[in-house]
């Protein structure tokens, strides 16, 4: 798994906008008209409305699509009981996750009590503002009594996600791995390491789902759940055992099913060879399980495995379900969250296990092979079907026991507004993550002097995503990984400039000379050349020491893309190079080229740079639908001789149309249009086009492209990722010299995954 430095994660939680939410108006403010609809007097008419009928806050507030995070930090994660204010940064993370995952809105609410009366009453009085609430980190046995009183006293989904989360994902993937050990739920015998709020929600559902008490062998700390002890709380003790076993080497011999909720290395191979043929083992304390995935494998050849690591096949993790369990029943307006809606979502993951993997998550997590077995009985969280499946699946459930308040009748309908929620750039860039970490490549660092690209190169590592060369002075770099505190001391460092780099610099120098000697270039000019870093991490690319190389957060664009072009150049067939950025908008991604290379480009250049862009777009596993803009409309500006760009952006669609027909392409087209697909289909119906969303613009001219996305940068709060060099027979990549660290560390990634 990634190792994530205290350094790092502080930084990421402070740096701008401190915390991991904000509120953000959904309506025009602009005006003082706008403000007085608003608030006064404009607001009085909604609050009239809804005194009559109280159904309509969900037509005129957020508390549809509005999840109370509700802790009192007395369990927090692994970390225990350390209170409600240091649990906060998680409850912003649980509602981050509902935002990216499910478009849902959150509040977090941390509760500085410890009172089970108090925290009932607090979260009773305010559940009238949201549309559901997640009650989260609450130490067991508190938060079994909190959640079945909050049940009774509110008429909102509620769920305790520590308890029922992990309890329906491990669900899903039980009744799948049974399928394919050919064992029955009735008939297994079941041991539980962990008897806390997790333990006992995962046997109570497996129960539901057929498993049967008398099977199962829950422990804790002190052992075996037996009748003969005096420590046990109720929960506890509707657990208890009649069998003589008190360890858990006892329990789990001859057994058929092992869930750990536990702690580390609980589980030894002796253990695992005690289990029973074709045995299933879900280790899932974290972050290390109750036995290494690679130790229980060794030792088995018919054994199932999962745990709650994403390096490991088969993770049970609790975003496969929390997200679209409250979407489902918000979009109901269900009362509750009652146990036929938990297991219709145990039974929608385990269908969704069994289908066939989508390219794109395949490409995701650089895999062939995700299909239905041993290895893959839970969906991928990165799977978009997700939403679209477990959602309808909880809300039919609500509708079928009669919880729903607002029955959906168009489901195809529905589905299509849940897939459409989410705008494709989170996928997008955990995808890109994922690939890469599959398979990291050798990225060479032409300033591995700068503190930016070093805290870049500290964080790619730790994260597996690629493995950095540093160039520049060893001492120094040395030094500054020391004075910050970099993980970095295996780290390869090389100094063009050093004795021990002349015969590499040598050869470089005699295959600069080859390339360039008919340029006007001597041996000596070529020697000189190796001393400079770009050129020495250029020529580590083409001879292939390094896969690909970043610059350009201390050189000028001119310094890296000059020797690049002269000593790898484009691909064959192709005249030129171009450039693309990813800007990620609330929509999703946007494709804008050519944004930082060709100035003023001719017919053949725009052809190539539309061809290349369209490429490029699909390694996104995304559909090119491409904008040829401009300051026209489909010939509205008469050509002239002062219209020479835009008679070449008609010439290059003319051309695109004739020879690359199976393009979705058109133009010229005001950007406006091009964005706005009901403005477009009302004016220009014929157009290409037609009823699409365009996700990729080519600009007629660099200037127009790069300020293009400066400028939705900048006032838009769009995150842009680029420039991504396209046309290279070698992956070389220049950031912006006022580029961030996460910027730099975007780029790496995708110069790993093209170098893949």
């Amino acid at each position: 798994m990634a190792k994530i430095t205290k350094e790092d994660a502080l930084r990421y939680h402070a740096e701008g906008r401190p915390g991991k939410l904000e509120v953000a108006t959904t309506k025009p403010h602009s005006t003082q008209r706008d403000l007085s609809l608003a608030y006064s007097p404009g607001v009085a008419h909604p609050c009239l409305e809804i005194e009559k009928n109280f159904d309509d806050i969900y037509k005129y507030t957020s508390k549809g699509n509005l999840v109370a995070v509700i802790s009192n930090g007395t369990a927090v994660l692994g970390l225990g009981d350390i209170g409600a204010g240091a649990g906060k940064p998680v409850m912003e993370g649980k509602g981050f996750l509902f935002k990216i995952f499910a478009d849902i809105d959150v509040f977090d609410i941390e509760i500085d009590n410890k009172n089970v009366d108090a925290i009932v009453e607090t979260v009773k009085n305010i559940a009238v503002t949201f549309g559901g609430i997640n009650l989260e980190d609450f130490k067991a046995p508190e938060c079994f009594e909190v959640e079945e009183r909050l049940k009774r006293e509110v008429q909102i989904p509620l769920m305790h996600d520590d308890q029922h989360g992990t309890a329906i994902i491990c669900s899903a993937g039980i009744i799948n791995a049974l399928e394919l050990s050919g064992k029955k739920l009735d008939e297994a015998k079941i041991v539980i390491s962990g008897a806390g709020a997790a333990a006992i929600a995962c046997a109570n559902l497996i129960i539901s789902l057929g498993a049967k008490k008398e099977n199962m062998i829950m422990l804790d700390s002190k052992g075996a759940i037996r009748a003969d002890r005096n420590d046990l709380n109720k929960y506890k003790a509707s657990f208890v055992t009649h069998r003589n076993v008190r360890t858990l080497a006892e329990a789990i011999a001859e057994s058929d099913i092992f869930l750990g909720l536990s702690q580390a290395n609980l589980v030894s191979k002796e253990m695992v060879k005690s289990m029973a043929k074709n045995p299933v083992i879900f280790a899932m304390a974290n972050p290390d399980p109750e036995i290494p995935y690679d130790e229980a494998m060794s030792v088995r050849t018919d054994l199932i495995m999962a745990t709650g690591r994403s390096d490991f096949p088969n993770q049970v993790n609790n975003v496969l379900g929390f997200p679209y369990i409250f979407r489902g029943a918000l979009d109901v307006r269900a009362t509750c969250i009652n146990e036929e809606m938990k297991l219709a979502a145990v039974y929608a993951l385990a269908r969704l296990a069994k289908e066939a993997v989508p390219e794109s998550v395949s490409k995701a997590y650089n895999a062939t092979n995700l299909i239905f077995g041993r290895e893959y009985i839970i969906p991928k969280p990165l799977d978009p079907r997700l939403i679209y499946t477990v959602a309808p699946a909880v809300a039919q459930a609500a509708m079928d026991s009669g919880v729903a308040r607002k029955p959906i009748e168009d489901w195809d309908q529905y589905k299509l507004e849940l897939s459409q929620r989410m705008g494709l750039d989170n996928q997008l860039l955990h995808g890109l993550v994922v690939r890469a970490k599959q398979n990291p490549k050798k990225i060479v660092f032409a300033e591995g002097n700068n503190l930016k690209v070093l805290r870049a190169a500290n964080e790619v590592q730790h994260d597996g995503i690629a493995v950095p060369v540093l160039l520049g002075n060893v001492e120094e770099i040395k030094q500054l990984i020391s004075q910050n505190q970099f993980d970095l001391n295996d780290i390869s460092i090389i100094d063009p400039h050093a004795k021990e780099s002349d015969g590499t610099r040598n050869s470089f120098a005699g295959l600069i000379w080859q390339k360039r000697q008919r340029k006007g270039i001597t041996l000596e000019e070529a020697n000189e050349l190796t001393f400079n870093r770009n050129y020495f991490g250029i020529m580590m690319v083409d001879t292939g020491m390094a896969d690909a190389m970043i610059s350009g957060v201390t050189s000028h664009y001119g310094d890296v893309m000059g020797p690049a072009l002269r000593l790898i150049g484009p691909k064959p067939n192709l005249n030129h190079i171009s450039s693309m950025y990813i800007v990620m908008t609330k929509k999703g991604p946007l494709f804008f080229a050519d944004t930082s290379v060709n100035l003023d480009p001719d017919v053949q250049t725009l052809v190539e740079t539309t061809l290349l862009t369209a490429d490029e777009v699909r390694k996104f596993n995304i559909e090119p639908i491409i904008a040829m803009v401009s300051y026209s409309n489909f010939g509205s500006v008469k050509s002239s001789e002062h219209t020479k760009a835009l008679d070449r952006v008609r010439q290059t669609i003319d051309y695109l149309h004739k020879n690359h027909p199976e393009l979705i392409v058109d133009g010229e087209v005001q950007m406006n249009f091009a964005l706005n697909k009901e403005l477009r289909s009302q004016k220009f119906p014929f157009t290409s086009l037609e009823n699409r969303d365009v996700n990729t613009i080519i600009f007629p001219n660099l200037t127009s492209g790069n300020i293009a996305y400066k400028l939705i940068q900048e006032i838009g709060g769009a995150e842009a990722i680029g420039p991504i060099l396209m046309g290279m027979k070698k992956p070389i990549h220049v950031v912006p010299t006022e580029c961030s660290v996460r910027e730099i560390v975007n780029m790496i990634t995708i110069a790993v995954v093209d170098a893949q």
